[in-house]
């Protein structure tokens, strides 16, 4: 099956990278003599995934969800959220785990198909994990929402990289990702064929159809090679 492609787009977070943003988060506060709970977390989070729906659906900016997640926390310890969040960025790049399977899968590849990165994270992130797991070299083009100006599903972040990677057949191209919303309605989107990877803790939305699911990177691997 690997030779039905002529390029492979990939998913940072959750899809090729862990991202345990609770053991981030603890890290960070750590530093400022917090004790970052559960409830904590809880409360973070009701905050920061609208946030991230906003910034998918182009109502605010990077820079917007990056510091207004961190407002509450900024009055309470008097530090710039910016400050905040610039040290969580950091603490998720030191904490970073390739995910099961994710360098087995890159070394299988690599060499054999032209792959990319499209990623909605942020930029101080995802360059320092690229470096600190040794996939840098994999991967012909990174894109990232960010320095882009468009996050995913936008099909313009799609059109940016396939045009990086030298605008192969796009119905030679797959978008792998864990996000129904972002990575397999972009690639509905920019009419690319699409992977959901499947991790059991979302259901998918009725109107996004996944060309393949897999539940792992293992199972993946298997599907490209077979």
């Amino acid at each position: 099956m690997l030779k039905d492609w002529d390029c492979i787009l990939f998913d940072a977070d959750d899809t090729l990278f862990h991202f345990d943003a609770f053991a981030g988060l603890q890290r960070l506060f750590a530093g400022y003599d917090v004790q970052f709970t559960d409830q904590d977390y809880a409360d973070y989070q009701a905050i920061n995934k609208p946030l991230w729906v906003d910034y998918q659906n182009g109502a605010i900016s990077a820079l917007q969800l990056q510091t207004r997640r961190f407002n509450g926390w900024a009055e309470k310890l008097s530090v710039a959220p910016d400050v905040l969040n610039s040290g969580f960025l950091s603490a998720m790049s030191e904490i970073c785990m390739p995910l099961e399977g994710a360098v087995s899968l890159m070394h299988a590849l690599h060499n054999k198909v032209p792959m990319g990165i499209i990623t909605n994270g942020f930029t101080a992130l995802q360059q320092a994990r690229l470096e600190r797991t040794g996939f840098h070299d994999y991967f012909s083009a990174l894109v990232i929402s960010e320095q882009v100006g468009v996050p995913k599903p936008d099909a313009a972040i799609f059109d940016y990289a396939l045009e990086k990677m030298g605008n192969p057949d796009r119905s030679r191209v797959l978008m792998v990702g864990d996000t129904p919303e972002s990575d397999i309605l972009g690639g509905m989107n920019a009419g690319v064929k699409t992977c959901w990877i499947d991790h059991g803790t979302r259901p998918l939305p009725a109107h996004i159809h996944p060309t393949w699911t897999v539940t792992s990177l293992g199972e993946l691997k298997a599907l490209l090679l077979a």
